[in-house]
């Protein structure tokens, strides 16, 4: 166990950090298989700017990182597009 008060807080952040970086990323992967699985064109094309936003806001607190946002964004995108209007 730590000795320090400062290393105490720090575990206890750290712990605090991980369980909502776990959330977040959970969140948005069952947001991603949601529009992977829609058929109609209109409303998965509504949901990928939602879905979009949250890969961009993870990949900017690091819960993601960059390139996995821009690969789950470019390929969601190309999914969307061969979708039958």
């Amino acid at each position: 166990m730590a000795n320090h008060k400062s290393s105490i807080k720090r575990i206890r952040q750290s712990e605090a950090r991980r369980l909502r970086n776990r959330y977040y990323a959970k969140t948005a992967r069952n947001a991603v298989r949601r529009l992977r699985n829609m058929t109609d064109k209109a409303q998965a094309a509504e949901a990928y700017i939602k879905v979009s936003s949250m890969l961009d806001r993870l990949a900017g607190k690091k819960v993601i990182s960059k390139n996995k946002a821009s690969n789950l964004k470019s390929k969601l995108a190309r999914r969307i597009n061969k979708l039958a209007a």
